[in-house]
């Protein structure tokens, strides 16, 4: 079971054929058990999901003994993309944020057969943001919902319920009553990196609108109205003075948390991470929420990130690649020893939460509650957020070039340097002029 012809081979530019059809993984792709056989490469990130990943090896071949799987941890962003346009060097599959994968779809394997029985059980915006051209191009691996990271203490020292803190305008509120209690404080952080800042402002319009940069049409929504109250509420926190400019996860920004200059974090479920192993001072003082609303009845929870695999179209062994990950994401025994406590996560990997419905169960956490968040029921949080992702998000192919001018823009606001209306009108200039009328 080594291979698979792929049906959409790439001419010798490494750009499809037109006559050619797009490379299709049926169902009658996936043998079974006693007929899988061979060695598969799959490329991860060299990081602690790679070695989380290979614990997942041992039952996976429990069920297939008879397939090898080598993970190989690489610089993903620098070694996939040029190996998919060339054909040369590629890996049977690869992990892969979601954001970067429409770009290089007609390279991709068309998985639409083979996930349809997974449908039901997957958050829809995954399906959405995977879904090129009519063609589901990835395994929906993590989800990452925005949530509101507070300081406990000093948010009720400053005489704010943080039950209260349901909405944007009620969230500047409460900076300001933390300002006037401590001058040195900026409550909010604001990114100084292009791509995150971008990423933080997305999840505010996914929030507000279900989608993105653009709509399910194809359309830019830098112009409409969520737009200009998300840009909007930043330049309120950058004029009054309650924004922190720092990288995330930078020495200082850890310093501003610590010291309680930094308070209010409307950011990704991955923030996770500071309080529970980043902080010295202020670590137990922590707890999390739902995202503020932007309206009454609004949603309380929006996209930031994420991530799924991917199986090339001139892959040698696609259908190997996708045993492992339909183990490994759909499988309980797959994504229980993925999320639940193990040798690199003694707490359980709770920076994301799955994708798979029946795997976001509150009364069966896959993680631990955390000390640093007061015990908190992360756990429950975190997934009835990941529920409460509007549907219908789309990444342009674009996306990734994107942050050198919306990005680079934002920044420019967030320094006072430019007004919401010309992050607007410059942004939504340079996108169509170098991005969308190139493409």
């Amino acid at each position: 079971m080594g291979g698979l012809a792929a049906a959409g081979t790439l001419a010798a530019c490494g750009v499809p054929v037109e006559s050619e059809k797009p490379a299709v993984l049926g169902s009658s792709a996936a043998p079974s058990a006693a007929q899988a056989s061979g060695e598969v490469t799959l490329w991860m990130r060299d990081d602690d999901l790679l070695k989380v990943f290979r614990t997942v090896v041992p039952a996976f071949n429990a069920e297939y003994p008879n397939v090898k799987v080598n993970l190989k941890g690489v610089d993903i962003a620098t070694k996939l993309p040029p190996a998919l346009v060339s054909g040369v060097g590629l890996p049977d599959g690869s992990f892969w944020e979601d954001d970067q994968i429409g770009q290089h779809a007609d390279r991709l394997y068309d998985l639409t057969a083979l996930m349809s029985k997974y449908r039901a059980d997957t958050v829809q915006f995954k399906l959405d943001v995977l879904t090129h051209n009519g063609r589901l191009v990835g395994v929906p691996w993590d989800t990452d919902p925005g949530l509101l990271y507070y300081n406990d203490e000093i948010v009720k020292s400053a005489g704010v319920d943080p039950a209260s803190l349901t909405d944007y305008d009620a969230l500047l509120g409460a900076a300001r009553a933390i300002k006037a209690k401590n001058p040195k404080a900026k409550p909010i952080p604001l990114e100084q990196d292009n791509t995150l800042g971008m990423m933080w402002y997305t999840m505010f319009l996914n929030q507000q609108q279900g989608h993105g940069l653009v709509d399910p049409s194809g359309n830019l929504t830098l112009e409409g109205e969520p737009s200009r109250r998300a840009l909007t509420w930043i330049k309120t926190v950058v004029d009054e003075g309650l924004g922190a400019r720092q990288k995330f996860a930078s020495t200082a920004q850890i310093t501003m948390l610590d010291e309680g200059i930094i308070s209010l974090v409307p950011w990704a479920q991955w923030f996770i991470f500071i309080p529970q192993s980043g902080l010295k001072k202020t670590t137990g003082q922590w707890r999390m929420t739902n995202l503020p609303a932007w309206s009454t009845g609004g949603s309380r929870s929006g996209l930031m990130g994420g991530s799924s695999f991917v199986i090339p179209a001139k892959a040698k062994s696609p259908e190997l690649a996708w045993l492992f990950y339909e183990f490994a994401v759909y499988r309980p025994e797959g994504y229980r020893t993925v999320f639940s406590k193990n040798s690199v996560y003694p707490t359980g990997l709770n920076t994301v939460v799955p994708s798979v419905r029946s795997a976001l169960d509150p009364a069966k956490p896959l993680v631990d509650k955390l000390p640093q968040l007061g015990g908190v029921d992360n756990w429950a949080i975190s997934t009835k957020a990941a529920l409460e992702i509007p549907p219908g998000y789309t990444a342009p192919t674009w996306y990734g070039q994107a942050a050198k001018y919306l990005g680079a823009n934002i920044q420019r606001l967030m320094d006072g340097k430019m007004s919401v209306d010309e992050v607007i009108a410059k942004s939504t200039a340079d996108i169509k002029k170098n991005l969308i009328d190139r493409n």
